[in-house]
């Protein structure tokens, strides 16, 4: 999974946390989603100037400037207005890399951490694509530095033709230097990597990086620091009984001058892409080992899967009914490799579909993905009114509802892909397409007229959607034209801001009319809005179409948050707030209430995470007061510092608040909702299909599943801040 908490650089520590999402770890059942999230704890100080409003005295101190500092402000100023030749930067190296890391890597914060552990880790991957490689070993060490090795042909470390450097410092040094830019003269027929550069941007951002490589008969080594040679390149003939050795080994120490956030390393994290990878490639094996001081908190695992995308769907569907067993096929066309794996489930109303392109998750689609829903519309359409299931002539299913219960994987393998940026979020070759539609429905086909009784459940249950759609038509057709303004189905509920700009508005969903009775009166009713919740809304995991538009807190949400309709393409511009906050008390009831709302944001319009727009607020747990001094403390190490602070005899009052309702307007102002006091987490979505198990687990209908998750999350719990 997972869903990743992620805020604007701060000075706090970036650590993992068990259950601060949820507050309380009592959540029994909820407590356990709260693994997903990797907790920036962030004082996120969004400033006034920052949701457009001026900070006070802005600009005082101009009107007292004297005239003759006034004179040597304008003298500095025409000097900072020259421009010639010597303002012209010229990088060379690595410096680019070390001078705007966030254009290689992402950002400079845990996800940018972590893909330097992927860039490493995907040319692993390369050797086994292949066919030279076939393990892969990972090791967090317990001083922050990560270890890659595997057993393929080892990176060339002959003196390179145009460089006169060994090969090996010549991929380690030089941007766009590497053996998979395609053509006779490549190292690979496929590959993930293509721009050369994932192996020098890694060198050039650790303090420290070490590069073991076997190959003829010999071991090399070779220290590196801020992509820079600190040694020179030394061999070693290998004893007889490893004469045959072959391979690379890359560990490195991620510089802490460029990262924003403590350099740590999250096995849960590494551990999802490695499962992935490990389904993607059936005949490789990885293992994650994860160091540490204390024996008892040292983690290892195995990932090997022999059946491949066949046993990865089963997995996402752990917790589901299957209508089939998995419908797989392989096939080479055209120099493309096209492998698919897909199953219908009866108790599922939101389709998965992960896409893969050399290995690399394309989260934002791609031509591959726009074949594969093309292609299942179309063969079920036809298949449907060629059997007589589909008896109106004017009825046709839309991807939508053909889709509907769908888990469906698709990894293809492209000679020379075309990716959207450094990144590769999103895969652009036309020709993709065109194979992956012909592939699809020639074998799709096959399979269901060699088995009618699996076409006949597929299409009832895309009937059925496209029954519950018409039935919730209404509904739909309300939430496209109604003013939330005008709307009846919000009497009093919604207490909107005065300010019309998404960008600078907010709006709380609160738990009740108690705590929305505080939070109306002591917002900033400027730009501020507050949605109050009646009770617990719908849980959508376990409902149809039909029934979620039926549902009056749903509705609400749809009208006063601007969300649209479900299954349309989802628009920012459409929002009438970018930040909607979810703000709970810190029990049980407020915990499940927080799930709930994240599992509906989640199926219902998943794009809200992917633009940041969700947030959680963290009220105070605890007030102190001594003597007329008052302190708020978000958690019992916040406590515990605070206590430490006091002499010895100290006599102070420890207040436990145990909901929003208990605190007096001005309280909940000054702790969490003042944009210059409060915290907030930013809610985004790092690993779809942890996250589809997740939701699946915890909110579904299975309870044998989500017991399973509970007790094997029970570890999680702190039991000192059980709430019984």
């Amino acid at each position: 999974m997972a869903l990743l908490l992620r805020s604007p650089p701060c000075s706090l520590p970036v650590r993992l946390i068990a259950s601060r999402l949820f507050s309380s770890p009592s959540l029994k059942s909820y407590n356990s989603l709260s693994r997903l999230f990797f907790n920036t704890r962030t004082n996120l100080r969004a400033r006034r100037a920052l949701v457009g409003y001026p900070t006070k005295n802005a600009g005082v101190f101009r009107a007292f400037m004297s005239s003759s500092l006034a004179s040597e402000a304008f003298q500095e100023k025409s000097g900072a207005n020259a421009y010639s030749s010597e303002q012209i930067q010229v990088l060379e190296g690595l410096d680019p890399v070390r001078k705007r890391p966030g254009m290689y890597i992402g950002s400079t914060g845990p996800r940018g951490l972590h893909h330097l552990v992927y860039e490493i880790l995907d040319n692993s991957i390369d050797e086994a694509q292949a066919g030279f490689a076939s393990k892969i070993d990972v090791v967090l060490c317990a001083d922050n530095s990560v270890s890659i090795t595997d057993n393929g042909r080892g990176i060339p470390i002959d003196l390179h033709p145009i460089t006169k450097k060994s090969a090996l410092e010549t991929v380690l040094t030089v941007l766009h230097a590497g053996g998979k830019f395609g053509g006779s003269s490549s190292g690979y027929s496929v590959s993930g990597g293509l721009h050369g550069v994932g192996l020098s941007v890694v060198n050039a951002l650790s303090e420290s990086l070490e590069v073991t490589v076997w190959r003829d008969g010999k071991e090399y080594r070779q220290r590196y620091s801020c992509g820079k040679p600190v040694t020179t390149l030394t061999s070693y003939i290998l004893p007889s009984e490893l004469s045959d050795r072959q391979g690379t080994c890359i560990r490195f120490w991620p510089d802490r001058e460029v990262f924003t956030t403590t350099i740590e390393f999250d096995y849960n994290t590494i551990a999802g892409r490695i499962r992935e990878l490990a389904f993607l490639n059936p005949e490789l094996t990885i293992t994650l080992a994860k160091e540490d001081a204390d024996s008892n908190k040292a983690q290892s695992n195995e990932y090997c899967y022999a059946g491949g995308l066949v046993e990865y769907v089963k997995w996402l569907n752990t917790d589901k009914k299957p209508l089939h067993d998995v419908v797989s096929l392989r096939q080479e066309i055209d120099g493309f490799t096209i492998d698919v794996a897909l199953q219908w489930c009866s108790d599922a109303y939101a389709d998965t579909m992960l896409g893969y392109a050399n290995s690399i998750r394309t989260v934002d689609g791609g031509t591959h993905i726009d074949g594969m829903k093309a292609s299942l519309t179309r063969t079920l359409n036809n298949l449907g009114k060629k059997s007589k299931l589909i008896k109106e002539k004017d009825i046709s299913l839309s991807g939508e509802h053909v889709r509907e219960g769908l888990t469906s994987v698709i990894s293809v393998k492209v000679p020379n892909p075309e990716f959207e940026g450094q990144t590769k979020t999103r895969l652009g070759n036309p020709e993709v397409r065109r194979v992956v539609d012909q592939s699809i429905q020639e074998h799709l086909t096959e399979y269901l007229e060699l088995h009618p009784d699996v076409l006949d459940s597929i299409l009832s249950k895309s009937l059925n959607a496209l029954k519950a759609a018409m039935a919730a038509k209404r509904a739909r057709e309300l939430v496209r034209t109604k003013s939330v303004l005008k709307s009846s189905s919000l009497p009093g509920k919604l207490a909107d801001c005065s300010c019309t700009d998404p960008e600078e508005s907010e709006i709380f969903i609160v738990e009740g009319d108690s705590a929305g009775g505080s939070a109306k009166q002591g917002r900033d009713r400027r730009f501020q809005a507050i949605l109050p919740l009646r009770g617990k809304i719908l849980n959508i995991e376990r409902k149809d179409e039909a029934a979620m538009y039926k549902n009056e807190e749903i509705q609400n949400l749809i009208l006063g948050l601007g969300l649209g309709v479900k299954g349309e393409d989802f628009k920012k511009e459409g929002l009438r707030y970018h930040k909607i906050i979810i703000l709970t008390d810190a029990d049980v009831d407020g915990a499940h209430i927080r799930t709930l709302l994240l599992t509906f944001f989640f199926r219902y319009q998943k794009a809200l995470f992917d633009e940041g727009v969700i947030y959680v607020g963290v009220p105070p747990l605890f007030k102190v007061e001594r003597g007329k001094q008052v302190h708020y403390c978000y958690n019992d190490a916040d406590l515990k510092l605070l206590r430490k602070t006091f002499p010895p005899n100290a006599s102070f009052n420890i207040q436990r608040f145990k909901g929003l309702g208990e605190m007096m307007p001005v309280q909940l102002w000054e702790t969490t909702m003042d944009p210059e006091k409060r915290l907030l987490k930013r809610l985004v979505v790092e690993d779809a299909a942890e996250a589809n198990v997740v939701f699946s687990s915890l909110m579904g209908a299975r309870v044998d599943v989500r017991k399973e998750l509970i007790q094997n999350s029970a570890s999680m719990i702190n039991l000192d801040h059980l709430d019984i």
